[in-house]
């Protein structure tokens, strides 16, 4: 005979709406002591909104929420679904960065003494709280804003798990990590399942919810379509079961050879380079940036779309120098930029969807400065074809889109600009698999009609997979060029890393980044 376990967190024909959108329509799970539980799904799917149902952001409309067997009201408060037991950790830290870890970690709850403040015990809970998440040896004194990412991630992982979390919720918790740090709060995620914690891990990746998941649901439409255990799956039958359709092939096929030099950096110096940065990319070429972070890669994307200054150098798109002192000046003159963090300056959250595709190419949608309704709006559809966003009305807000409609839009609003030159920036960065795919074959198809195309991203096998050769940036500086059939994970983080590139100097038999190139 077994022992049934009572779930640490049980759903039962939750739904919840918001107008004519079905945001979850009866979802069940059950999420058991001690395992990770994965929730995959592409954007839109529902995993957001069930996040917030199980926090207490939002209520539910229908169905059965239980905490260890107590059912929770329906319209639960953050306050109380922590004091239940549920802790998230999201994509988007909660800090407060000017604040000291120590403060952070005992807001709310600051130890006291005779009405005043007791430093000391603060510190002495804050220790404790890191130790269990293994930053010991970090001063409680310091200020968040002067940690790394990795190290402010653990920070809230410590003040969730203080709060006596009986589930623990990661909602995209390593799309701003480098590999090694994903690495390490993987591992931080296996120790809390050792102590009897119960996880629920949202990613995009899959290898990670395969490294470390015990079992996985799969919402599809605001629907559950069953929980199984990962060993069930493999990435393509999880795909399949996710987007409800069969991906053949992720990243696209062979293209067309590259035509004439379309973009071509000369000399060009931005502001904290040590040195010149040469660079061609030819018409029809997907070209990629990899390094690690702080490399310099997002910012000599940022230089030549005229957002970040230039201290020499020139830019020439057709052979021709252009004006790329502004972000308006470079769009005129064919450029586009794709950017890294698409809320903060990608996207206008106050505007509608039609508007943000149409509002870096206006013109092409007027006469004498004069918008006609209907034109704008074929404009709009010719821009978004085949990028399968989801949406209600093109008059919706933009902010309503999930992560990975909202970077379609974006992907949309340059090809409106007619572009010659498209600079992505991570470009499926939160953007589920189907999505994926749709972005890939759209950028196949902006280089089979004639773009030039940069492509920034930390996700190597997305470079490898979709570029025709990659520029490896390391300390502001271009120290190697792979072609695609030479270009392979050791091959670059060798030419990546400080460390690794010592050793090589060190190996007369390594290639040079002279011979790499």
């Amino acid at each position: 005979m077994t022992r049934e376990v009572t779930p640490v967190v049980s759903l039962r024909d939750v739904g919840k709406t918001y107008g004519a959108v079905t945001a979850l329509d009866g979802v069940d799970i059950d999420i058991l002591p001690g395992e990770v539980h994965c929730l995959a799904g592409e954007n839109g799917a529902g995993k957001s909104t069930l996040i917030k149902v199980l926090t207490g952001a939002v209520a539910r409309d229908s169905g059965t929420y239980r905490v260890l067997g107590q059912e929770v009201r329906p319209q639960v408060t953050p306050a109380e679904a922590r004091t239940a037991g549920v802790g998230v950790v999201y994509q988007e830290l909660s800090l407060m960065p000017e604040l000291t870890a120590a403060s952070n970690l005992c807001m709310g709850r600051f130890p006291g003494r005779a009405g005043w403040l007791d430093r000391r015990r603060q510190r002495a809970l804050a220790r404790d709280m890191l130790e269990r998440v293994g930053l010991a040896d970090l001063d409680v004194d310091t200020r968040v804003s002067a940690l790394t990412t990795a190290a402010r991630q653990l920070v809230e992982i410590a003040r969730v798990l203080s709060q006596d979390a009986k589930l623990v919720i990661f909602d995209e918790p390593t799309t701003a990590l480098s590999a090694e740090e994903s690495e390490a709060l993987l591992s931080r995620i296996t120790a809390l399942r050792a102590e009897g914690v119960a996880v629920l891990y949202v990613s995009h990746r899959m290898e990670e919810m395969f490294a470390i998941g015990d079992r996985v649901t799969v919402l599809r439409d605001g629907r559950s379509m069953g929980t199984k255990p990962l060993t069930d799956f493999d990435e393509d039958s999880l795909v399949q079961a996710m987007v409800g359709r069969k991906i053949q092939n992720l990243y696209p096929g062979e293209r067309p050879a590259p035509g004439d030099v379309r973009l071509e950096l000369r000399g060009l110096r931005p502001v904290g380079f040590p040195a010149p940065v040469d660079l061609t990319v030819r018409s029809g070429e997907v070209v990629g940036l990899a390094g690690l972070l702080g490399s310099g890669r997002s910012e000599l994307l940022r230089a030549v779309f005229g957002a970040d200054p230039v201290v020499s150098g020139s830019i020439l798109v057709d052979g021709r120098e252009v004006n790329a002192t502004s972000p308006r000046l470079a769009a005129r003159a064919g450029l586009g930029l794709l950017t890294e963090d698409r809320k903060e300056s990608g996207l206008l959250l106050g505007l509608s969807i039609e508007k943000n595709v149409a509002i870096a190419s206006l013109p092409r949608a007027g006469t004498l400065g004069v918008l006609h309704r209907r034109r704008l709006r074929r404009h709009v559809v010719d821009a978004a074809d085949g990028l399968r966003v989801k949406f209600g009305d093109w008059s919706d807000p933009v902010s309503a889109l999930s992560g990975g409609n909202q970077q379609k839009t974006l992907v949309a609003r340059w090809r409106a600009t007619g572009a010659k030159v498209l600079l992505l920036d991570e470009p499926t960065k939160g953007v589920d698999v189907g999505a994926k795919a749709d972005i890939y074959q759209v950028v196949a198809e902006l280089a089979a009609s004639g773009l030039a195309i940069v492509v920034v991203s930390s996700y190597l096998p997305e470079l490898l997979g979709l570029c025709d050769r990659v520029e490896v940036v390391r300390q502001r500086r271009i120290v190697g060029s792979l072609p695609a059939h030479e270009a392979t994970e050791e091959a670059v983080l060798r030419l990546a890393s400080p460390v690794g590139h010592e050793a090589a100097a060190a190996d007369p038999s390594a290639p040079s980044p002279q011979e790499q190139r």
